[in-house]
């Protein structure tokens, strides 16, 4: 960006340059948008310096599309009518023509629309409609893209029964992981007797792989903002919370400037557009416990406890923040809203399966040839989420497996992956939604160190309140951990009666964890275990029997050895060994002494001829 300024300034150029948020297309940032008095819009990626270059010498000075880095034409909608709002719809750009200069190959006869790119043609966006085409920092733009325009008709034009009515119709459930009914939550939130009442947005994203609500607050945050205001108007509430993690700098910057700006234009604080209505927005940044994702340990952490989950009932709807009602949902949950008000709940029910409406948003990331930022309709497989929109998994490799729900979740493994994104499918399936990550998997992951590594991640992120979690996660963990490393075993059927033994006692003790544990970090955290030991008992049996990985990626269990085809006798290896494990002599093939070997992995990495195996 300083780069683009510099050059810009240099060719004494006038130009607006504005940062937005992230548009999801992760793959081929950063990208830039660029426009020319009266044309259109044009979307550039990947633009490093040299591209960013080429981009401002062939496009902007000579009006010439560098057609290997065009992503496409960024459709826009008129000024002032909402994104498929009932009365106007986004209405695709007129084509330019623009002629290829002397060294650059013939450009198609049409310019491509960013809609019609890979990524993009097989999503349905209604939350992400705004990241990375508006200033998120600019109430003008929003409002430009249709902005508040459902708080406008539900404080003028409905009563707060009949927004709950609508978001009832529309199906929506809530989008943090346990897919409760929003207008179900809402009604219950609304009947709770109480003069004051709290709003609350569970912005807590703590799941490894999850940048969803991130990406949402630093690319839209007057959406946000606006579904909360619409929903504190339908529960009767007078003051919000936005409960976000410190890990999340800029989102927190950004939603404290659209606090601010949206209190200045009337839209916070009292009297809301001369409604009557009043209710006002606090931002509570947490310290990044996870378990504070949890409703009622975030209720403890807003009120300045200790973020710990307490029984329920009573639930927050008729005891929360400071014993008053409160209604808690996530920040996708509240993006939906300001649409549904808008377009009305059967707009939003026609959208997904029978008991999943709507869009849902997903990270996709791990390894996928194209990781970012998705958003599609529900009953959506698996399969075209992997093979269609992230391009299929990256470097030619197999595709093994894909982690869904975060830690929370499980895998799928590849006879799941027609599998069609919903609710009630992937619960049968052994995975959750969860708030939606989505970790993709070759033959190169060793699935029993994946459930090791979100067990462990749930060990850690434990409150340690309750029996079954503390003890329980930790005693399933180092099962896993034992698993990875080398031990001398017994007669060989001796070693297949106590492997079978030791798998049976794992999934006993996660079925256990998961009945018993107080609240949804430690009913979850099990999944992975339990998912992986359903899709891929073999790996576990390799590990347990065998003292064996398939996938090569724990080390302990890994047999190092030089193949004396391939050894050139440098001596490299030997000079390197921090256990002086291998000999020879120089010219002569080296040998590798299992005894002394630490299995640390040096010699494979440094060995230049590719003589060094690991299996």
């Amino acid at each position: 960006m300083a780069l683009l300024k510099q050059e810009l300034a240099a060719r004494g150029q006038e130009a607006t340059v504005k940062q937005v948020g992230c548009i999801g297309m992760c793959h081929w940032e950063p990208i830039v948008d660029v426009r020319l008095p009266g044309g259109l819009r044009l979307s550039f990626g990947p633009c490093d310096e040299r591209n960013l270059r080429r981009i401002l010498h062939e496009y902007v000075d000579h009006g010439v599309v560098p057609g290997d880095l065009l992503l496409g034409v960024v459709e826009e909608t008129l000024p002032g009518d909402a994104p498929g709002s009932p009365d106007s719809a986004p209405e695709a750009p007129l084509q330019a023509l623009i002629q290829p200069g002397p060294d650059e190959p013939a450009f198609p006869g049409r310019l491509p629309l960013l809609s019609e790119h890979p990524m993009m043609r097989h999503q349905t966006r209604i939350v992400l409609q705004n990241c990375g085409l508006i200033d998120p920092e600019s109430l003008e733009e929003y409002l430009g893209r249709g902005g508040y325009r459902g708080l406008r008709r539900a404080l003028l034009e409905l009563t707060p029964e009949q927004v709950i009515e609508e978001v009832t119709v529309s199906g929506l459930r809530g989008r943090g992981g346990a897919g409760f009914p929003t207008g179900r939550k809402w009604a219950l939130a609304r009947r709770s007797p109480g003069e004051e009442k709290y709003m609350v947005c569970n912005a807590d994203e703590g799941d490894p792989g999850a940048f969803m609500d991130r990406s949402v607050l630093e690319g839209d945050p007057f959406r946000v903002l606006e579904g909360m205001t619409l929903g504190a108007y339908a529960v009767g509430a007078s003051r919000g919370f936005v409960y976000v993690r410190a890990e999340y700098p800029l989102a927190v910057r950004r939603l404290e400037k659209a606090v601010a700006l949206a209190r200045e234009h009337g839209y916070l604080g009292e009297d809301i557009l001369g409604s009557g209505f009043s209710f006002d927005i606090e931002l509570k940044i947490g310290a990044g416990a996870f378990v504070c994702g949890e409703e009622t340990a975030l209720i403890a952490s807003i009120e300045g406890r200790r973020g710990m989950p307490r029984p329920r009932p009573p639930y927050p709807a008729e005891q929360g923040v400071f014993g008053r009602p409160t209604n808690i949902n996530n920040v996708e949950t509240y993006a939906n809203v300001p649409d549904i008000v808008v377009r009305g709940g059967r707009w939003f029910a026609s959208i997904g399966t029978e008991t999943s409406k709507g869009t849902k948003v997903f990270a996709v990331s791990g390894k996928v040839s194209w990781p970012g930022l998705i958003e599609v309709p529900m009953g959506m497989p698996v399969r075209r989420i992997i093979e269609e929109i992230g391009g299929g998994v990256a470097d030619g490799r197999r595709f093994k497996a894909v982690q869904m729900g975060g830690p929370s979740g499980g895998c799928l493994p590849q006879e799941q992956l027609d599998t069609p994104v919903d609710y009630e499918s992937l619960v049968e399936a052994g995975v959750i939604m969860g708030s939606g990550g989505m970790v993709v998997m070759d033959e190169t992951n060793c699935m029993v160190d994946v459930a090791r590594f979100f067990l462990n991640f749930c060990r850690e992120e434990s409150c340690g309140q309750c029996t079954p979690c503390r003890v329980g996660v930790d005693r399933l963990c180092g099962m896993l951990e034992q698993m990875t490393r080398r031990h001398a075993p017994g007669t060989a059927s001796e070693a297949e009666e106590d492997g079978e033994a030791v798998l049976r006692k794992v999934e006993a003790l996660a079925r256990s964890v998961r009945e018993a544990s107080l609240c949804g970090l430690g009913q979850t955290a099990p999944n992975p275990v339990l998912s992986t030991l359903r899709y891929f008992p073999d790996e576990y049996r390799a590990h347990v029997l065998e003292h064996r990985c398939p996938a090569g990626q724990c080390t302990d269990l890994l047999a190092y050895a030089i193949d004396p085809a391939l050894c050139t006798g440098c001596g490299l290896c030997a000079r390197s060994c921090p256990q002086g494990a291998i000999g020879g002599e120089k010219g002569q093939p080296y040998h590798i002494d299992a005894e002394l070997c630490q299995r640390c992995g040096l010699c494979l990495r440094i060995c230049n001829f590719a003589a060094v195996t690991a299996a």
